[in-house]
Parts: C-alpha cells; structure tokens; sequence
C-alpha cells in the first residue's frame, strides 16, 4: 500500500478489514445489551430480547449488504472506498445508540441505519461512470421504501409497541428484496450469474466476519474475568476461550474452508448465496450467544440460577451447530453425525441443569463442543480433503 493521498488509502481489502474492526464495537455493544436483557430486574423478559434480535437482523443487513456491494466493485476505486468509510462511520454512530434504540436515541438509530442504506448506492450511482446503473438503482429503491417505517417507528411513537412493529415491518422489507434480488419493474433483479461473481469474495468475507465474531466474544468474556480476578471465575474463563476456539476449528472444518469453491461449482449459486446469507446469520448469533452466556457465567459462576440463562448458555452453541450443519449441507450435500448428536446433546442436558449453577451448564455445552470437534478430526484422517459438491 503506498503512502499519501486518496488513492493510498485503504487500498485492495484493507478498508473491509477495518469495516470488520469496527464490527467489533459493534458487536461487543449488541452483547452488551444482551447481558442487560438477561440481569436487569425486568418482570418481562422476552419482549427485551425480541427488541435486541431485530437490531441484531439491522445490523446484519448493513454488513451483508456492504459486502455484496463491495463484491461487485474494484476495491481501489476512490468511490468504493467512500463507501466503506460511509458504512464504517455509519456503524459506529449505530453501534453509540444500541442500548437506547428503543428508547431515547431511536430516532438517531433510525436516521443513521436510512442514511447508511441508501447512501451505498447513491455513492455509486453519483461517483462511478462505468457502474451498472440498475443495481445501484434497485437497491436505492428498496432503501427508499423502507426507510419510511424506520423513520415513521421512531419520529411517531418514543418508547412504545408501535416502533417495534414498524421496524419489524422495515427489517421485513429489507430481508425481501434481498431473498428475491432487489426486483424493481423495469430495472430487473440480482440474477444467478451475479451471485456467481460475486461467491467466492462473499465466502471471504464470512470467513472474516466469523473470525470477527469469535474475537469479540473473547474479547467480552475476558473483560468480564478482569473486571473482578477471583479464584471461581478462573474455570469458566478458561472454559470460554476453550469453546472460542472450539467454535473456530468446527467452522472452518472442512465446510467453512470451501464454502468459496462451493458457490464456484454450484448448480444454483444464486440460490446456495442467498441461503448463505442466513446460515452465516444463525452461525453468527450462536457465537455471539454463546460468548453472552460465558460472560453471564464468569460473573456469577455459583451463585445465579436463572432458567433463562440457558437460553444463552446452552442456546448459544446449539444455534452455532444448526447452523452449521446447514452450511454442510449446502457445501456438500449432507451432515454429518456429530452436528445431530452434539444438538441432541444439548437439548437432553438442558432439563437436568435447569436449576444447577450456570457453571455446569458452561462446562457441559464446552464437552459437548469437544466431542463435535475430535469426531470432525476423526472423519478427516478418514476422508481428507473432501471436494465441496454442494446439492442440486
């Protein structure tokens, strides 16, 4: 990378690399929330965390939209790194108004998420001459006709029921134009040969964001263990970087390493990259789960025995693996037996430790873990180097 100028400026990936870095903010912010709906005395707890899922759903439209933009320009363009430093501000401001959005800040939450939507394509639409013009065109639209319950959700109704059945509306519009292409009349939609060209950068960019995710949950878990360095918080600690790293070799065995070539080979890429779209979601919410429950563990190892907590504790990695093992299938056409037995696993423990110390169910969903990742090794030995065939 040269050094001066515009043109030296985050040159190639770099600037989606710092996109990613400041996810971290973000995501450490959506944990931090998480921890909240599960430890403040509230007498209703599921309608906090439902709010915190659709944020987490806003916040993965900004990332997967700024990564199939991004995939389908030259990273070196001036315009597209605009587009980067547009998104990566935008987050930022996202990631300050988190645990306010359904409250005194929503409306700044709202502005910014509009702003950074539609903002993407109007960067290409005014700054590149030899852009597709209807792509950046189809996704301005849609942009455009959900921003109007983003804003109308925050500006009409401060802390009340109606924003989030607004913004549910918005995160629905958002979610449809990208299952069915970004479909305007006249201007047409993402077709199969798009989702070609655009796979194997697409698959990078998961890889990245996983890694991504994995990190922040080390990063949450051990700011919790040096907020207060006692004796009983060490165990969970090492418990939790055990499972980060577990999650880390099961990804990336076999399925998460490929899932480049996959698209590449693919009979239906357009429907093996949409679909990966919300594997990598699942995938990504297991992690970030998962790291939420150790963080409540670290904190409180013997003395808290809140039922919900499992939800996160046990939750967190049965997510992970569902996801997964969706990710094996549409690599390779089947899943193997360790993702079935590890699901079953957890969900036959969850009875037994409902009223036990979180630590146990910590240690249990982290056994469990290992076991999936030593019969991963085991099937390696047997079938090395598998060649991804994803199904019909």
């Amino acid at each position: 990378m040269t050094i001066g100028g515009w043109r030296g400026l985050l040159q190639g990936r770099e600037g989606e690399l710092l996109l990613d870095l400041v996810y971290v903010f973000v995501l450490t912010r959506f944990s931090q929330r998480l921890i909240e709906d599960f430890t403040t005395d509230r007498a209703v707890v599921l309608p906090e965390v439902g709010q915190t899922v659709l944020l987490l759903l806003a916040l993965w439209m900004i990332w997967v939209h700024a990564a199939w933009v991004t995939s389908r320009v030259e990273p070196e363009q001036p315009v597209t790194q605009l587009l980067i430093v547009w998104t990566m501000f935008g987050s930022m401001i996202i990631a300050v108004t988190l645990p306010h959005a359904f409250g005194a800040r929503g409306l700044l939450f709202a502005v910014t998420y509009v702003a950074i939507q539609t903002g993407k394509p109007l960067i290409l639409l005014l700054g590149r001459r030899d852009v597709e013009r209807h792509s950046p065109l189809r996704h301005l639209c849609w942009a455009m006709l959900s921003a109007v319950p983003w804003i109308a959700g925050a500006a009409l109704f401060p802390q009340s029921p109606a924003r989030g059945a607004l913004w549910t509306v918005a995160v629905a519009l958002d979610y449809t134009a990208l299952v069915f292409g970004w479909p305007v009349p006249g201007l047409g939609r993402t077709g199969a040969e798009d989702w070609r060209q655009a796979g194997e950068h697409l698959a990078e960019r998961y890889q990245q964001l996983i890694v991504i995710t994995i990190g922040e949950t080390i990063l949450l878990t051990g700011a919790a263990f040096a907020d207060e360095f006692t004796p009983d918080r060490v165990a969970p600690a090492v418990l939790s970087f055990a499972t980060a790293v577990l999650m880390w070799r099961i990804y990336f065995h076999r399925a998460g390493a490929v899932f480049a070539a996959a698209v590449q080979v693919a009979p239906r890429p357009d429907r093996l990259g949409r679909s990966g779209y919300y594997t990598q979601l699942v995938i990504v919410t297991g992690v970030l789960a998962a790291g939420v429950g150790y963080a409540l563990v670290i904190r409180e190892p013997r003395g808290h025995q809140d039922p919900l907590w499992l939800a996160v504790i046990l939750g967190g990695p049965a997510l992970f693996l569902a996801g997964r093992a969706r990710m094996e299938y549409e690599v390779f056409a089947r899943i193997s037996p360790s993702r079935v037995i590890g699901l079953v696993a957890l969900a036959a423990a969850t009875p037994a430790l409902m009223h036990r110390a979180p630590m146990l169910a910590a240690a249990a969903a982290t056994i469990i873990l290992a076991g999936v990742a030593v019969w991963d090794a085991a099937g390696e030995r047997r079938h090395p180097g598998e060649a991804p065939s994803p199904p019909p």
